[in-house]
C-alpha cells in the first residue's frame, strides 16, 4: 500500500474544499441566512451524494482496469485534460466572488439536507471530476480497486466535510475577511488554477 499516494490525495482534496466553488460557497450562504446548522446540514446532503458517485465509479472504472491498461490510460489522460481545462476556465474569470445574502431563501434543515443531496446526484460535472480526480491515486497493486475507489471516496467525504463545516462555523468571520479583502478573490483564483494544474500533471505521471 502506498502511503504517500493517499497523502497526496488528502491534501489535493483540502486544496480543492478550500478553493472557492458553487458547494462550499452554496454553504457559506445558507450558513450566514440561516444559521450554522443550517450550514452543516446541506455540507452533510453534499457529502452524501458523493458516495453515490463514489459508487459509479468504483463498478465502472473497475471493470476498465481489468480489460485493458491502454483504456485505463485512456480516462486517466482525458481525466488530466479536463482538468486543465477547468484551470483554463478559471483563468479566464474573473476571480471576483458574490456573497450577496438575499438571493438565500430560508430553508428547514431536512430541506436543505435533501437538496444538498439531489444537487450533488443529479449534477454531471461531478461525476465528470470524480473521473478525472480519482484512477490517479489508486494506492494499492494488491488491494481490490473496488475497493480502494471507496477508501478514495470515503477520504474525499472525511476531507471535505471537516473543511465544509469549518466554512460552515467560521461563516462569519470568512464573510467579513473577504468583504474587507476585495483581491482575495484573485488569490484564491490562483490556488484553483495550481490546484487542478497540479492534480492533472500528478494524474499524468502516475503509474496504475
Amino acid at each position: 500500500m502506498n502511503y504517500e499516494t493517499l497523502y497526496t490525495f488528502m491534501l489535493a482534496t483540502m486544496a480543492l474544499s478550500i478553493s472557492p466553488g458553487p458547494d462550499n460557497i452554496y454553504v457559506l450562504m445558507q450558513s450566514l441566512v440561516n444559521g450554522k446548522k443550517h450550514g452543516l446540514a446541506t455540507t452533510a446532503g453534499l457529502m452524501s451524494g458523493c458516495l453515490v458517485h463514489t459508487s459509479l465509479l468504483a463498478f465502472g472504472v473497475s471493470m476498465v482496469i481489468k480489460e485493458s491498461d491502454t483504456l485505463f490510460f485512456g480516462i486517466k489522460l482525458l481525466g488530466a485534460i479536463y482538468l486543465f481545462y477547468l484551470a483554463y476556465k478559471v483563468f479566464k474569470s474573473s476571480g471576483s466572488l458574490s456573497l450577496t445574502e438575499g438571493s438565500v431563501p430560508k430553508k428547514g434543515l431536512w430541506e436543505l439536507f435533501r437538496q444538498g443531496f439531489i444537487m450533488n446526484v443529479l449534477n454531471p460535472k461531478v461525476a465528470i471530476f470524480f473521473l478525472a480526480f480519482f484512477p490517479g491515486f489508486l494506492f494499492s497493486d494488491d488491494m481490490s480497486t473496488v475497493v480502494q475507489f471507496y477508501v478514495l471516496g470515503l477520504v474525499f467525504m472525511f476531507v471535505s466535510f471537516i473543511v465544509f463545516s469549518l466554512i460552515a462555523v467560521l461563516s462569519g468571520s470568512i464573510s467579513s475577511y473577504f468583504t474587507s479583502k476585495p483581491k482575495m478573490g484573485i488569490y484564491l483564483k490562483w490556488l484553483q488554477i495550481i490546484v487542478f494544474i497540479g492534480i492533472a500533471v500528478y494524474i499524468l505521471v502516475s503509474d496504475k
